[in-house]
């Protein structure tokens, strides 16, 4: 469903402002967060004045490429010292501090997350934007299925659903199968979760309950918290389960909610201009990738998040540039959304291989389920990378066949050979967040970085 005019956009004004004009918008509060942060912050300081920085040289926008890239590893550094727990990366009296949150650890030690009650204003704002492009609206009633816990996803969601007018209803305490059951009862219209927890509960619905998912009438999806809903294979795979728009949504615990799709489903997502600068720049040299098609590392400056400001932040994601959306927005997109992480993509057989491509090729095999397992390990001195996946349930007698296809995307795909091992249906994990699928056993692996 598109909506017309300005009910298209949370916020007209910006969402449409011409590229110019939020260029100029965009470089002053850029050089208003940087001089804060080398104000209030120890962390930036020493990290501005190690690399012989002053936000005084901030004058034009080719200078921002000249302000230092902060690194997970600094925030971990900087709340190894007082005050406890976030250091000396705070930017405001620790009395200030009304939140807490923090990262969920899947890289190393988690980054604590400190945010003041304007901090989580600002949080809660940057997620309606999100919303209302998917065409989130105070009919619906917003199905959320995880526990909140310390994590922040799930909480900035459910209170931007309010700021919007949505009815939300939490399902953390409940299993797969209440939630389901729940669902149905209050026949709610949209639902958030991982597109590994969507395509699972897809499967425990028909497999458990048999319930057709498309009979639930859930309308929309936001999938956040992994790959997979700007993959056309997985993508398509979770709508045509559900009957639904499924729709992409990028954050970050130290960052926001930066990226979103809209309801124009333009092959990737939008960059929250207004809140956000996004850079992609050159894995190897860090200088500024601007053509379109070019891939290049993500590095996010949040504008308006004080009490631990996010300047320049290394998110180790990889991105690319792609044409406008007809919406109208004139936010840049990012096509395909997030396509992987700098530090998954290894060389194997002097191949360089990303792990986020195998499941798209094995989503869109409709006789494999939906999880996998890679395992990248060395037999004698020749690196082996054994796949593990699943059979559908009747689909046994044509394995041999699966396994051919399987085998030829993936060397279409990848450029490389894998060992593939066909398990019981359901004996790989089903998890309900983010979840690492790639288990690299070699030693002294070639990444080019590494947290």
């Amino acid at each position: 469903m598109h909506f017309i005019g300005v009910e298209r956009y949370w916020n007209p004004y910006l969402e449409t402002l011409p590229p110019k004009q939020l260029r100029d918008f965009q470089f002053k509060k850029f050089k208003r967060i940087v001089e804060w942060g080398y104000k209030n912050s120890k962390l930036y300081r020493r990290l501005y004045d190690q690399a012989g920085f002053n936000p005084d040289k901030l004058q034009g926008w080719e200078d921002i490429s000249r302000v230092p890239i902060l690194q997970k590893e600094d925030y971990r550094t900087a709340q190894a010292k007082e005050p406890y727990p976030y250091g000396d990366s705070l930017c405001v009296p620790l009395e200030k501090v009304t939140e807490f949150h923090q990262t969920s650890g899947t890289t190393g030690q988690p980054v604590y997350q400190p945010d003041t009650w304007e901090d989580w204003e600002w949080w809660n704002e940057s997620w309606a934007y999100v919303l209302w492009a998917m065409g989130f609206r105070n009919t619906d009633r917003v199905f959320i299925p995880f526990g909140y816990n310390v994590y922040m996803g799930s909480w900035a969601g459910h209170y931007a659903c309010e700021k919007i007018g949505c009815e939300v209803v939490p399902g953390g305490i409940l299993n797969t199968e209440e939630r389901l059951l729940k669902i149905k009862e209050l026949k709610t219209t949209a639902l958030m979760a991982t597109p590994t927890y969507v395509l699972s509960m897809a499967e425990v619905c028909r497999n458990k309950l048999n319930i057709d998912p498309k009979d639930l009438k859930i309308q929309k999806i936001l999938c956040a918290g992994e790959l997979g809903a700007s993959v056309p294979a997985i993508k398509n795979r979770m709508q045509e389960l559900w009957g639904a728009r499924v729709y992409d949504h990028v954050n970050a615990t130290e960052v926001g909610g930066w990226g979103y799709e809209c309801s124009f489903q333009p092959g990737g997502v939008h960059v929250n201009e207004a809140l956000f600068l996004v850079e992609l720049v050159d894995i190897n040299t860090g200088e500024p990738v601007e053509e379109l098609h070019m891939p290049g590392k993500i590095v996010i400056t949040a504008f308006d998040r004080y009490a631990q400001p996010c300047i320049r932040f290394d998110s180790k994601d990889i991105g690319m540039w792609g044409k406008p959306c007809e919406c109208g927005r004139t936010f840049r997109i990012l096509k395909g959304g997030v396509l992987g992480r700098v530090d998954h993509i290894t060389k194997i057989k002097g191949v360089l291989f990303n792990p986020a491509s195998v499941g798209e090729i094995v989503r869109a095999i409709p006789q494999l389920a939906d999880e996998y397992e890679l395992i990248a390990t060395k037999k004698g001195a020749t690196d082996v990378i054994i796949l593990k996946v699943e059979l559908v349930p009747g689909a046994d007698a044509g394995q041999e066949d699966v396994r051919k296809m399987l085998s030829r995307q993936l060397r279409l795909k990848t450029n490389l050979s894998f060992q593939i091992e066909f398990l019981k249906y359901g004996s790989l994990p089903r998890p309900e967040i983010k979840i690492n699928r790639f288990k690299d056993l070699r030693d002294n692996v070639d990444y080019y970085e590494r947290e």
